[in-house]
């Protein structure tokens, strides 16, 4: 989706498993748990793209009084996120698996005084840094 002009922090945590060992009844152990990949917020200016709209629609439906909802199977994507420098050269990617849209406002609370910005939240399993995108050569190829 081009046009984003902003994104949330890419962020994950492990939950901390307390255990005891069997013989041992005092002393607790950690160990790492379950991953959790927080949720990221998309935004841009308000536009006549529906991107946002329609991926909304797929896993909630949107339509009022068109049937129940349920989502389709394909309400799934992944995603790739680029960073550019101001010369464009491309300077970190990454992978985000599986998001789908947990919250999508088309319209903001409307002032005269205020830019309309829409956003979606996404749910994700997981992300990655690209490594095929090394910054060293987008940085030697901006001062060549």
């Amino acid at each position: 989706m081009a046009g984003i002009s902003k994104v949330s922090s890419l962020k994950h945590s492990t939950e901390v498993a307390e255990h005891r060992s069997g013989g041992d009844p005092s002393t607790a152990h950690n160990s790492p748990g379950r991953a959790k990949y927080e949720a990221i917020t998309l935004e841009r200016g308000l536009t006549q793209n529906l991107a946002f709209h329609d991926w909304a629609g797929l896993a909630g439906n949107l339509e009022a009084g068109s049937g129940p909802e349920v989502s389709p199977p394909n309400f799934r994507k992944d995603l790739y996120l680029e960073m550019y420098n101001e010369a464009g050269q491309l300077l970190i990617a990454y992978k985000i698996y599986r998001c789908w849209v947990s919250e999508y406002q088309a319209l903001p609370d409307l002032d005269s005084n205020a830019i309309a910005i829409q956003h979606i939240r996404l749910e994700n399993e997981g992300w990655e840094q690209d490594p095929s995108v090394d910054e060293a050569k987008a940085t030697s190829a901006a001062t060549a």
